[in-house]
């Protein structure tokens, strides 16, 4: 009997993202194997680090330390308030400075080419260069320049990446959506209003053309700040909770996909 391709796409969702990682953590203990991951935004940060060979424990260590402000390069407000020479470091080092065919897991880092307003998936090249790209959030981040081409947030035009999962091979796909807009009143700042638009965009193109996975989780993240880096462990948490209570529908998607390939 044949297995089925297994494949996640991890959606954006700031600091909210973190809850990928308890989604993950919880596939593994029931030796759910995961053959492909497509990232975007924060997605594309959790996927790139687990895919590189980060254990998912050590992953846990990360997040629980991470704090934003230590990753804030102000610059002039030319392209973006924040540099983003801090964040790329980081994911060098994180990443072991891999290149994406390195991976020990197939990857796709989606991006938005800011010329051409296209949706660009980096299976090739720097690791550390395509996330920093797909985390780009226009007004915040400095755009990422790769190959003479500018390229920002991928949730800009794929908040979770269904279909890109689906072209690497994957037979069945495990989307995690952790950005669902919710009411915010807590608007102070030119950084606020920059992410809030984002979140509204994103929301609205979503619902509009819907996403085709096999089944969605959706971890209970909408009380925590995507804006802010805290309360990390409660986030995971959220995705472990999601993950556990979905289990027994993923083992029946995965049932059903081999007996119908028996049939063929």
């Amino acid at each position: 009997m044949s297995n089925p391709k297994i494949g996640l796409a991890l959606g954006s969702g700031g600091a909210r993202g973190f809850s990928h990682l308890g989604v993950i953590k919880v596939l593994k203990d029931y030796n759910i194997p995961i053959d492909y991951i497509a990232g975007s935004s924060m997605g594309a940060l959790v996927g790139a680090l687990y895919g590189a060979g980060q254990e998912i424990q050590d992953l846990y260590t990360l997040a629980r330390t991470f704090k934003r402000k230590f990753f804030l390069d102000f610059t002039l407000p030319k392209m973006g308030f924040i540099q983003g020479n801090r964040i790329k470091e980081y994911l060098k080092l994180t990443t072991y400075n891999k290149r994406l065919e390195d991976f020990h897991i197939p990857v796709g880092i989606v991006t938005t080419n800011l010329y051409t307003g296209e949706k660009k998936v980096f299976f090739e090249g720097s690791a550390a260069d395509a996330v920093r790209a797909s985390i780009s959030m226009p007004g915040i981040l400095v755009p990422e320049r790769i190959g003479g081409q500018l390229f920002i947030d991928g949730g800009v035009v794929d908040r979770v990446p269904v279909s890109v999962v689906k072209d690497m091979g994957a037979d069945i796909v495990i989307g995690v959506d952790c950005s669902r807009f919710t009411i915010n009143t807590n608007i102070y700042s030119i950084y606020d209003v920059m992410l809030q638009s984002i979140e509204i965009m994103q929301n609205k193109m979503v619902s509009f053309a819907g996403i085709d996975a096999n089944i969605m989780l959706a971890p209970d993240v909408v009380e925590y700040n995507s804006r802010s880096f805290t309360n990390t462990l409660e986030i995971i948490s959220q995705g472990e909770k999601e993950a556990e209570k979905n289990i027994d529908h993923i083992f029946r998607i995965i049932k059903s996909w081999k007996e119908n390939e028996d049939e063929v």
